[in-house]
């Protein structure tokens, strides 16, 4: 049960009006697992915020802070440090491709301002091409890049931001009936489905395009796998078919890994289950595995030239952070001798299979989808018509059936993460069998408290 923060009275806590908020306090973790004031324990499904990849309390990130903290703990941006250098050469090694130049950053939000900064200065272009439901930051540039209503209050938002649609075969974004199957109102057999998931890619792009006239793109931003907005899974080609529209006409492509990157989805980043490698890939949550506040814009190659000849006109005092960067460094050897990557994709078979057989037992389970560690369940008020259990956007009173669900799981010892009528399972790379089983046991209770709701 939530309880009252102590310092409630000095406290602004994020994306909540402050009248009437109990905040859990925490006073600790371990593994998947972490204890409120009470001295009652959660298992953590969600990793936080699906940023504590490597758990809570991992040993090597403790004796990685300490060490550092001993030898060096602040330091400013224009200099250079052992664990900044490290990090960097890590990340050349395990990013895919020729990704490798690394500008520190404090978190995802300010690598995905720098990667569209870096974009429009390259390319000499000012807009930028994103998706509607993603979410890049809360920043103000962020937030413009932001499709998810999350951006609405931040509006009006810098301007030169073009939507574009989802790879989103549940809810097909070209408009196409369905079938009561779940099959799009053509033959099955071709694979309608997938095919506008695919159309919402390359062809979409190519037609945005030539309204907006390709010479003015700079960059196209997306979330290789949709992380909070709906954890949306491109089928095949449409990651290929984005890569080379933008080839052909210049424009970079930027992949947002901050919530996919470093393992979650069973490959150490999203993008190499397809095999497409970005011009820029922006990263955080896992890279420190939550410890540290940490992000990053790693480049390709070919922006080389233009970086060792102008100026790099942006950055934060905190950027290659020595107490951040060690623990980056402390997290890729961890996910590297601990083979948590590899757990990730051997855990989530367990995941996916284990959810499969709760989602086809509840009528509020409209459709199961992810990769790895990463899933999420669509929850609908009738299956046929897949009316969601929450409206797109709810707020107030028509989004507490979703609230009543996170509360009926946290009653329960399990800590979910939800948004809009998505529910999301994301525990720790390092979880076990036996804490999937735990876990999935609660939320089959969780979702029998949503059916009731429907």
């Amino acid at each position: 049960m939530e309880t009252s923060d102590p310092g409630r009275e000095h406290n602004i806590y994020s994306w909540s009006a402050q009248g009437g908020l109990g905040p859990l306090e925490v006073t600790g973790g371990q593994g998947c697992w972490f204890e409120a004031v009470d001295g009652r324990r959660y298992l953590d499904f969600a990793s936080q915020v699906m940023n504590l990849n490597l758990g809570h309390g991992h040993p090597r990130l403790v004796e990685a802070l300490r060490r550092q903290a001993e030898i060096l703990y602040g330091l400013a941006p224009s200099f250079a440090s052992e664990p900044r250098s490290e990090l960097a050469r890590l990340l050349a090694e395990v990013t895919p491709g020729d990704l490798g130049m690394t500008l520190f950053t404090t978190g995802g939000a300010d690598a995905n301002e720098n990667a569209v900064k870096l974009a429009r200065w390259v390319t000499g272009r000012q807009k930028v091409v994103a998706r509607y439901r993603s979410y890049h930051g809360a920043t103000a540039g962020a937030a413009a890049l932001t499709g998810d209503p999350r951006r609405w209050p931040a509006e009006p938002a810098a301007p030169g931001v073009v939507r574009m649609l989802d790879p989103y075969p549940y809810r097909c974004p070209a408009g196409h009936a369905f079938d009561v199957d779940g099959t799009y109102g053509f033959d099955p057999a071709a694979g309608h489905a997938d095919n506008c998931a695919i159309a919402a890619g390359g062809p979409h792009l190519e037609e945005l395009l030539q309204y907006e006239g390709p010479g003015s793109v700079a960059a196209v931003i997306l979330e290789t796998v949709t992380g909070a907005s709906g954890v949306l899974v491109p089928p095949p080609g449409y990651l290929a078919s984005i890569r080379e529209v933008c080839d052909r006409h210049g424009v970079l492509l930027i992949f947002d890994e901050v919530l996919t990157g470093f393992g979650r989805t069973g490959r150490w980043f999203a993008c190499e289950h397809w095999d497409v490698v970005p011009d820029i890939m922006t990263l955080a949550k896992g890279i420190s595995g939550g410890a540290v506040p940490l992000g990053a814009m790693v480049v390709s190659e070919k922006l080389r030239p233009w970086l060792e000849e102008h100026e790099f006109a942006s950055g934060l005092t905190a950027c290659g952070h020595p107490l951040a960067c060690a623990a980056g460094v402390a997290t890729v050897a961890a996910l590297r001798e601990e083979r948590l990557v590899e757990n990730a994709a051997a855990m989530g078979e367990v995941l996916s299979t284990g959810l499969t057989d709760i989602a086809d037992d509840h009528a509020s389970v409209g459709q199961l989808r992810g990769l790895g560690l990463l899933w999420g369940l669509e929850l609908v008020r009738d299956r046929e018509t897949r009316e969601p259990l929450v409206p797109y956007a709810a707020k107030g009173e028509a989004a507490e059936p979703m609230a009543d669900l996170r509360r009926a799981a946290m009653e329960r010892g399990l800590h979910l993460y939800a948004h809009g009528n998505v529910l999301i399972v994301a525990p720790p790379l390092v979880v076990g069998r036996a804490e999937i089983d735990a876990g999935l046991g609660v939320l089959d209770e969780v979702l029998a408290v949503a059916d009731g709701l429907r």
